[in-house]
């Protein structure tokens, strides 16, 4: 089981320090710019990249050979990911979780909403390569 929870953190750790470097040039450089919708809209094919990316070296780093090993490490790890969520939207902004949902664009927020739900279930997707199955001739 530590290996799971080690993969989730993992898991976790990738994407979200990727979101916060993202946000770090986000925030200042394009939401003044472009608004808050057109940058987070611009940010989200990244993040979706970094997620693909991560996923799949976690899978592979920590061979989570079956379905349910790979299930648990998207869920944790989701569950990791919005606890942050929530935890740094009420320490910087003082949100609680309702506000914090009800703050965000319904366009972006939507399209967040779908690139974390992507980030819980792509693990599972993303069997071992001896998984594969070999091309029919």
């Amino acid at each position: 089981m530590s290996r799971l929870l080690r993969a989730a953190a993992a898991y976790f750790g990738l994407v979200f320090g990727a979101g916060f470097v993202l946000g770090a040039i986000r925030v200042p450089l394009l939401v003044p710019k472009l608004g808050v919708r057109t940058a987070e809209l611009i940010e989200m094919p990244v993040m979706c990249g970094v997620i693909f990316f991560a996923a799949r070296w976690v899978v592979r780093h920590f061979v989570l050979c079956s379905l349910g090993s790979r299930i648990t490490v998207g869920l944790v790890a989701f569950g990791l990911l919005v606890a942050a969520e929530l935890g740094l939207a009420f320490a910087m902004q003082g949100l609680d979780p309702v506000a914090y949902v009800g703050s965000r664009d319904p366009v972006s927020g939507t399209a967040y909403a779908l690139a974390i739900l992507l980030f819980a279930f792509l693990p599972s997707l993303l069997g071992p390569a001896n998984e594969r199955r070999p091309a029919v001739h």
